[in-house]
């Protein structure tokens, strides 16, 4: 369960009435929050926290900062703290932005010019966007590695289609399934897309709100393409596998037929040379 403290006491708001730019950034393969808890946490899971002038700050241990509010300088800051922490350091940072405007009057909704319309900043609310843009960016990294292995694939597929043989060495094949359930395993299980964030639990009137961003992100459908995408990969590494079982048989096969070929014929060399004597 989230730990939230209500803006009332304090924490988690940010000044109404203006624009907030909400930035979520893939850092890496993971980042350890243990022992960045401090007194102004807003939530422990996720780590949130205010930062900067009038900025927040929500942290995903699956790799995933989101930065609300934040000039340059103070994402630099925030993001050179965090950096320490993460395992697997991205080289390509895959981001999300999406401006915030503060309307008390209005409802949470999205705008025509792209915008998000919520009535407040407060720091329930914006773990409510965090979730959402956090998710969208870890399910671009995961498309991205699903898709480049499938470009690897296809064109081995294609030949081995039209030849009837697999047009790879050994060597190759291995290499190939490796890549399959690295992948397999970095995506699957890592990013749970179906599950609302917890602050739901304490905030139902939230649920509005959470449903639109989760529509505007295609995040169901996107979750349930990639799974879709990562099964094809696990049944492609077993048939890669079972191909090299297949060629590693009629290779030991032939052997095996050498060997009794030549063996008879080194019994009848051997009757051949007696006969002779």
């Amino acid at each position: 369960m989230v730990e939230i403290e209500s803006a009332s006491h304090g924490v988690a708001a940010l000044p109404a009435a203006r624009c907030v730019t909400a930035r979520a950034l893939m850092l890496g393969e993971r980042i350890d929050t243990s022992g960045l808890e401090r007194a102004d946490l807003v939530s422990t899971s996720p780590l949130a926290f205010p930062a900067g002038q009038s900025g927040f700050v929500v942290l995903y241990r699956f790799g995933v900062a989101v930065l609300f509010g934040l000039s340059p300088l103070e994402e630099d800051e925030i993001l050179a703290k965090v950096g320490a922490r993460v395992a697997g350091a991205a080289t390509r940072r895959d981001d999300e932005t999406l401006v915030l405007e503060v309307t008390p009057d209005s409802e949470d909704k999205t705008l025509a010019n792209g915008r998000l319309a919520i009535k407040d900043a407060s720091g329930e609310r914006l773990l409510v966007v965090a979730d959402a843009l956090a998710k969208s960016v870890a399910l671009a990294r995961d498309e991205r590695r699903v898709n480049a292995v499938f470009d690897t694939i296809e064109p081995f597929a294609a030949e081995l289609a039209s030849k009837g043989r697999p047009p790879f060495r050994r060597r190759a094949m291995l290499e190939l399934i490796g890549q399959t359930l690295l992948v397999q395993h970095r995506v699957s299980g890592r990013v749970a897309v179906e599950d609302k964030p917890d602050v739901l639990w304490d905030r139902p009137d939230l649920e509005r709100l959470y449903s639109r961003l989760e529509d505007e992100y295609e995040l169901e459908a996107r979750g349930q393409t990639l799974k879709a995408k990562v099964d094809v990969l696990g049944e492609t590494a077993r048939a890669l596998t079972e191909i090299i079982d297949v060629d590693r048989s009629v290779r030991l096969e032939a052997t095996v037929v050498v060997l009794i070929l030549a063996e008879i014929m080194l019994t009848l060399f051997q009757i051949f040379v007696q006969r002779g004597h």
